[in-house]
């Protein structure tokens, strides 16, 4: 297994306030080295501009490499940049096409991309939701164009639906998308029926849902049609803020559901895709849920 990460995703500094904060990625760096040192830890590129443009247009790539400013630019309410906010969403994207290429390659099985910002909000044209490259869907599509994969799947078990993602890849039966969110939350989408061209497949968690409905969900309605798909290659948007404590949102999981989804997730790529997995950090806001889940999904993709 491979760790990839970049210095450069702790200096995206949105403000004291803001959640998506660089003490979330040092929670992580601090937990995997502790658990996880003796894995091969691997520096991270940044980004080709070919890869960005396969899933992004010239104005979201144009207003994410903007630098000529002082202090803090809004692109939405909630999406923030500063002058170093380019050079770690270059690295961030950047991580999961090195992951996918050394998986790929067979330097390794596994792969965990800790980066940040998250990605999986960010559509083809938007920054939103902390986002500002959709990190994960330039993985998938270069997993496509690049290695010419059939079927790419990509797992997503963040709290809130991962509405870029699936606005991307809606069209693209080279690559489906299985999801478990939180219902009335942010950002209000991925209903049941929204299905794509048959490769969209969403389920909603109801506010105060613990692990029992959340295994239960993904053993009898994702899993599989994920199965199903038979994918060359899982992609996992690992975001750990449906655990109970984390503050901005109102599901009941603990670290060990977050290890048993990875455990079947890696039994289905074993069985179709040769093993392989890359998993990219998402959302989180708990300091201490971030440690122990982290750890939890790496000890379990290693």
């Amino acid at each position: 297994m491979i760790i990839f990460t970049h210095p450069a995703c702790l200096a995206h500094d949105p403000g004291p306030q803001h959640p998506e904060r660089p003490a979330r990625l040092e929670a992580v760096l601090e937990s995997l080295r502790a658990a996880h040192g003796d894995l091969e830890w691997r520096e991270a590129p940044a980004v080709k501009l070919g890869d960005l443009r396969r899933v992004h247009g010239e104005a979201l790539i144009q207003a994410v490499s903007e630098t000529d400013f002082q202090g803090y630019r809004m692109l939405d309410p909630d999406t923030v940049m500063v002058p170093a906010s380019r050079m770690a969403a270059l690295y961030a994207a950047g991580a999961g096409v090195a992951a996918v290429d050394a998986v790929m390659k067979g330097d390794a099985a596994t792969a965990f991309c800790a980066v940040r910002p998250p990605g999986h909000h960010a559509t083809s044209d938007t920054a939103m939701g902390f986002c500002l490259f959709n990190n994960i869907a330039v993985a998938a599509a270069h997993a496509c164009d690049k290695h010419g994969l059939e079927r790419v799947a990509i797992a997503d078990f963040d709290v809130h639906h991962g509405n870029g993602t699936q606005a991307i890849f809606a069209n693209d039966p080279r690559v489906a998308y299985f999801s478990t969110h939180e219902s009335g939350i942010y950002p209000n989408s991925g209903a049941p029926y929204e299905r794509g061209v048959g490769n969209m497949f969403n389920a909603l968690l109801p506010p105060g849902s613990g692990g029992f409905r959340f295994q239960n969900t993904w053993a009898d309605e994702l899993l599989p049609a994920l199965d199903d798909f038979k994918p060359q290659l899982l992609l996992i948007s690992a975001g750990f803020d449906a655990h109970m404590r984390d503050p901005l949102a109102d599901l009941m999981l603990e670290t060990q559901d977050f290890a048993w989804l990875t455990r079947q997730l890696r039994s289905i790529a074993r069985r179709h895709a040769a093993g392989r997995v890359v998993s990219m950090l998402e959302g989180g806001y708990d300091l201490e849920a971030l440690r122990e889940c982290s750890a939890a999904h790496v000890d379990e993709l290693r």
